[in-house]
Parts: C-alpha cells; structure tokens; sequence
C-alpha cells in the first residue's frame, strides 16, 4: 500500500524542479479577453473535469476548455510538448516527467477495481472469494491460472480471459502496483485500448475479468453497477471470505466512502493530479484555486471522493510558490 509520505512524494518533488521550469500557457483569444484552456489524459478525470469545466464557465465566460480523454500517459506527452495546457494524470509522476517540468496539482482520489461479466457461472464464487494481489498476479502477471475452476476451487476447466489496457494508462500502473508488479508492462492478458473499451470487453465476455476506475463501473445516475459488469471484491485480510466488512461495493457511495476511510487499499486506490509544464499560468492557476475550494464540492457528486484539507492546503501552497 502507499503510505501518506508516499502519496505526497510528487508534490515535495515538483517543489524541487520547478523554478527551473517554463510556465502552462492557454491560447488566449482576439483581443487576450477570451482564454482557451487545452486539457488531455486520463480517463479517469475526464468526468470530473468535464464537470468542472462546465461549471467554471458558468461563473467565467470569458474561459473556454478542451477536455479530451486519451490516457495518463497521452495527456503527459501533450503537456510536455505543448499541445495541451493541462493534463490529467492517474498514476504518479515519472522522474524523468518532473525533470522535463511536469507541475502537479492533486485534484480527486479515485480507485480501480477488478471486473468480471454479470453473467459469468462462476460468479457467485468468485464474489464470495473475491480477490487477492496473488490471485491477480497469477492472472496477470504469471499467467499461472488459466481456468475458472483453478481461480475459485472447483473443476470448471473453462479457460479465462484476461484483458489489460492498450494505451498508456494510470489505471494499468496502479492496478500492476497492486498485484507486486511494477509497471504497466507488467501486465498480461488481451490488451484494450481506453477504460470505456475494457469494461465493453468484459461485458461482452462471460469468460473475461478485467479492471476499471470506478467511474466506468457504476452508472452516474443511480450509483449502481452496470448492467453486465459486477465489480470483485478484495479480500482485504486474505481469507478466502468476503466478509461483512470487506463488502462495501454495492453503490458508488458505498465504495467511495472505503476508499476516503482508506478501508479500500491504495493501491488500487491513489490521488489523481492536473499537471502542466512549469508553474500554471495566471489563468489555470486561477481555475486551480477554484477546483481546490468550491470545487471540491463538486466532487462526491461527480462519484469521486475529495481531496483530503492538507492536501487542499499544499495546493494552496503550490499556488503561491515564486
């Protein structure tokens, strides 16, 4: 698990870097009143900072975003190479990203869970089962179970599917991280590109498991799980049994509330980020401040759970860095 100390590394690095880094600046439009705001990444934050987005332009016409989702990974090379203005990032920076002048701003926590399909035979065993970080790797990172009945005890030699992500992904990072891996790489199985995609495979596959941020797992509107997916609990204490207190998957609510108590590991749970290139320029920082304060309420809505009042507070500080 990421202790604190861990989750917060990023931003006391950033601290280290950053006078030495150019400034994240948005097109400004005819006449420098109207300012474009660029962002790309991570599927993760892309329902949150749509949201956001929306909702700062009610209260500031005069700023527009471009929010695209294509990966942690994409959303960091477009920042760094100037074309987008902000990223959203899933996972935790690389060193070579910081030294390049990735400038991060913790935004939401969010998680990712496994997936298997709503009508797979073996799912009331594998929900009373659920999972463990040596169960996945045997599945992900070794490829030593194979069938059905060797994940749940019994003799369904019905082969497995395993699917993983194809494009760089913060959600394929931490769920590697989880299971001992130590990158994306790690991970073995059928790959799919972007986190829409994976859930539609498993969905489509009663032999398939896979894994997904929560917020393609659940619908929006009710806090449910999809039809056709159902998430696999984690058998926190390794004993084979979901008990009463490790099943907490039933709703978004349900799940997110785990996850802020910390009852959820992390990994598979971690703080997501918004990253430019260098300090943010007057106009995102100005957006930051408001993500960061009214924004935050925002966030339980959107089906993420908010940021933690220090870690509010180091943005805060970030802000005011020289």
């Amino acid at each position: 698990m990421y202790s604190r100390s861990t989750l917060l590394w990023p931003l006391a690095a950033l601290l280290l870097v950053v006078a030495a880094c150019g400034q994240g600046a948005p097109a400004a439009g005819p006449g420098g009143k109207e300012v474009r705001i660029r962002v790309s990444g991570a599927f993760a934050l892309f329902p949150m900072m749509t949201l956001w987005a929306d909702e700062y332009r009610k209260l500031n016409p005069d700023v527009t975003f471009d929010v695209q989702a294509g990966g942690a990974g994409k959303g960091m090379a477009d920042v760094l190479s100037g074309v987008a203005d902000i990223a959203m990032l899933s996972r935790a920076p690389r060193q070579e990203e910081l030294d390049r002048g990735a400038y991060l701003m913790p935004a939401v926590i969010d998680a990712v869970v496994a997936t298997v399909n709503a009508d797979n035979p073996q799912l009331e065993r594998v929900l009373a089962a659920g999972i463990t970080p040596a169960k996945g790797a045997a599945l992900w990172l070794t490829e030593e179970t194979q069938t059905w009945g060797a994940l749940v005890g019994n003799n369904d030699a019905t082969p497995i599917t395993v699917y993983t992500r194809a494009d760089s992904s913060g959600a394929a990072e931490v769920w590697a991280l989880f299971l001992g891996g130590t990158a994306q790489e790690d991970l073995r199985g059928i790959a799919v590109n972007s986190d829409p995609g994976l859930a539609e495979a498993v969905r489509r596959d009663r032999r398939g498991i896979g894994f997904n941020n929560i917020a393609f797992v659940y619908d929006p509107a009710t806090g449910r799980q999809l039809a056709g997916l159902r998430v696999v609990p984690i058998d926190l204490n390794g004993d084979g049994v979901i008990s009463t207190d490790e099943d907490f998957y039933a709703s978004r609510e349900t799940l997110n509330a785990a996850v802020a108590a910390r009852r959820y590991p992390y990994p598979p749970a971690r703080l997501l980020y918004l990253v430019t290139r260098g300090p943010p320029a007057p106009p995102i920082a100005a957006f930051y401040r408001w993500m960061l304060t009214d924004g935050q309420a925002l966030v339980e809505a959107a089906g993420f759970v908010r940021l933690s009042a220090e870690s509010v507070q180091e943005g805060l500080v970030l802000l005011q860095a020289p």
